[in-house]
């Protein structure tokens, strides 16, 4: 039976919906709060702002991560920046403008009311980071600097050097201890989430392994909140950390709750480039060096393997500043990847295997002076010439597109609430606020926003307008889902088959970038489509997980993982075959136009396509929520 998608957007002109929808919910008494507990799955961003915010509400809040301590959650390796529409630069900025800029960069795909919340709220974010202690870079006047994004021509981005989400992450974990320290937040590092626990339809727990002792726990709460990062490994080589994985999110669709848009992956153009079959992830160099970076190949496929300072400008094809004059090397991540890949196909890519481009800040030294591009990007050119034992002030970075984002994620509502009633789902584990594109800089705002001033209103309205029986982890739903952890993790240790984890992860990795990665074809997909159960069928034959179920075992650890990767990329696949159209990230070859931009089909596929577990085995269920565009004129995207 199909799920009825409610978006619960509420009624009014857009710029009032917000704060109409606040005034409409309904309250929990400060003296109530206590009595209701929430479970936060995830400690970055978005995880470690929501933890803290409703702890300090008066909540009681139990969070749980995978990793030794919150401060590594994977939102620590964000580099370039945050927006907010405070227009600081008095350059032409607004609420409105940088609603409008996220609906455009993401191709039409995206909620206008979800949207523009977040550029509304996104003002609110930089105060409450300074306001932390976060050192954002500012101007010799002492006020907040800002620098430009692609898809931008306004300055909104602001910045901590090349260490913006570190900074961020810091300011929300010490919010977060602060509340540890105080009693509110019971903090459970090294747990993974591997189940989600219904009680009469309802989220009302988790399952968790203790990664240290191999113990299955169950925790119990009025209410859920998983804030658990993309699933951008299913890729295998990715920008993302090696633990970053899709389980808590899968798992909770296989409990019933819709998975939004999965094929809409993001790929950054500006990564440094694989260097061979050894790598086991890939390196991001940020966006923000676009904005005095030039990007070029050589015009001749001859002079690729020529020294770059001996090709003479005549020679060079700045491609970006060609084809989209207006937004030049700050063009969007999907579009400049795309531009990236069409010149090394066409023979004209460098470095080794020709996948490589140019980013070259000779024009920027010579303009500003070295002191000036140090201060700006130091440890990003640090970090570069360490990995690559190359100077960057004398020779460009070479760089090449890398799988980074997942604009997919669970469906929510407006509320931030799953079709599972008490399960919310914050930051890039939702799809709400990007569409078919995330435009870069908004990661960080989205988590931000959801997690400080977003989730503390919505999940107060769910909880008073919801009855909610005291439930604990002796209810029969607990030790059923309980069981059901514990047969998986028997069935991946009796395999003991021959080939790594790694080795089943890799070849996936492999399918699923030929096949769904920065361009897609119906044959592609469909021929992935057999190759994946083949390989999933493979991998429960004859994977050798290592060790046991007791203490330590990242073997294990991984092979959960791998599996749950296995299922979804079919789901990725499904999802990218149906959607017969190009928009943003999801690039189909077969439909763009005769200059090779995608070619969008509103009349057929503006929705959101939310898939709807069914049983193992069997076809999911697809779900569609149409896209209303009353406040943006649909029209083609152009950059140019």
């Amino acid at each position: 039976m199909a799920l009825t998608l409610d978006a619960k957007i509420p009624a009014g002109p857009l710029a009032e919906k917000w704060d109409r929808h606040r005034f409409e919910m309904k309250l929990v008494n400060p003296a109530n709060k206590r009595k209701h507990s929430v479970i936060v799955v995830g400690s970055g961003l978005a995880g470690a702002s929501a933890a803290a915010s409703l702890s300090e509400l008066g909540y009681r809040v139990s969070c749980f991560c995978f990793q030794d301590s919150p401060r590594r959650a994977h939102s620590i390796a964000a580099q370039g920046g945050i927006n907010a529409a405070k227009n600081y630069r008095n350059d032409g900025d607004s609420v409105q403008r940088l609603f409008y800029d996220t609906i455009k960069g993401g191709d039409f795909r995206a909620r206008e009311a979800n949207v523009y919340r977040l550029a509304q709220v996104s003002v609110d974010i930089i105060d409450q980071c300074v306001a932390q202690g976060v050192p954002f870079a500012r101007e010799y006047g002492g006020l907040l600097a800002n620098r430009s994004f692609g898809g931008a021509q306004v300055s909104r981005t602001f910045y901590a050097r090349g260490q913006t989400g570190q900074q961020l992450l810091l300011g929300a974990y010490q919010a977060l201890e602060k509340e540890i320290a105080r009693g509110g937040v019971a903090m459970f590092e090294r747990h993974e989430m591997l189940d989600v626990v219904l009680v009469d339809g309802k989220a009302r727990g988790i399952i968790v392994r203790d990664l240290r002792t191999g113990e299955i726990e169950s925790h119990a709460a009025d209410a859920v909140i998983l804030a658990t990062g993309g699933y951008g490994n299913v890729f295998y080589l990715s920008t993302n950390a090696k633990g970053c994985n899709v389980t808590a999110t899968y798992r909770a669709y296989k409990k019933g709750a819709a998975f939004a848009n999965p094929c809409f992956t993001q790929i950054h153009p500006t990564c440094i480039p694989v260097s061979g079959d050894h790598q086991s992830k890939l390196t991001l160099m940020s966006e923000s060096l676009r904005n005095d970076g030039r990007v070029w190949v050589p015009k001749r496929r001859e002079d690729c393997d020529k020294d770059p300072s001996s090709i003479p400008e005549a020679d060079r094809d700045y491609y970006l500043e060609r084809k989209y004059p207006s937004f030049g090397n700050l063009s969007p991540r999907d579009i400049a990847s795309r531009a990236a890949k069409e010149a090394c196909d066409d023979g004209r890519g460098v470095g080794p295997g020709g996948r490589g481009v140019y980013l070259d800040f000779g024009d920027a030294i010579k303009r500003l002076g070295r002191q000036a591009i140090e201060e700006r990007y130091g440890n990003l050119f640090e970090m570069y010439q360490r990995i690559t034992d190359e100077d960057p002030y004398t020779r460009p970075m070479r760089i090449y597109p890398a799988v980074h984002y997942t604009m997919g994620g669970l469906w929510v509502d407006y509320n931030l609430m799953s079709s599972i009633p008490g399960l919310h789902v914050l930051g890039e584990a939702n799809f709400s606020d990007h569409g078919a594109n995330r435009l870069g800089a908004s990661a960080l705002m989205q988590g931000l926003a959801d997690g400080y001033f977003v989730i503390p209103y919505t999940i107060g309205d769910y909880i008073a307008r919801t009855p909610l029986p005291a439930v604990s982890t002796d209810h029969p739903a607990f030790a059923a889902a309980k069981a059901d952890v514990e047969a998986r993790t028997r069935a991946l240790l009796a395999i003991n088959g021959t080939r790594t984890v790694d080795s089943f992860h890799r070849e996936l990795g492999k399918i699923m970038w030929d096949k769904c990665g920065m361009a897609r074809d119906a044959a592609g997909l469909r021929q992935a489509l057999e190759e994946i159960p083949r390989l999933r069928e493979a991998f429960w034959r004859d994977v050798k997980v290592l060790g046991a179920a007791e203490g330590l075992n990242q073997s294990l650890e991984k092979a959960g993982r791998v599996a749950d990767f296995l299922e979804f990329a079919e789901l990725m696949c499904r999802d990218a075959l149906h959607r017969e159209e190009s928009c943003g990230g999801h690039f189909r070859t077969e439909y763009q136009t005769e200059d090779g931009e995608a070619k969008r089909n509103d009349e057929a596929f503006a929705y959101v396509a939310a898939w709807e577990y069914a049983g193992d085995g069997v076809d999911p269920i697809l779900n569609k929520e149409p896209l209303a565009f009353e406040n943006v004129h649909l029209s083609t995207r152009s950059y140019k």
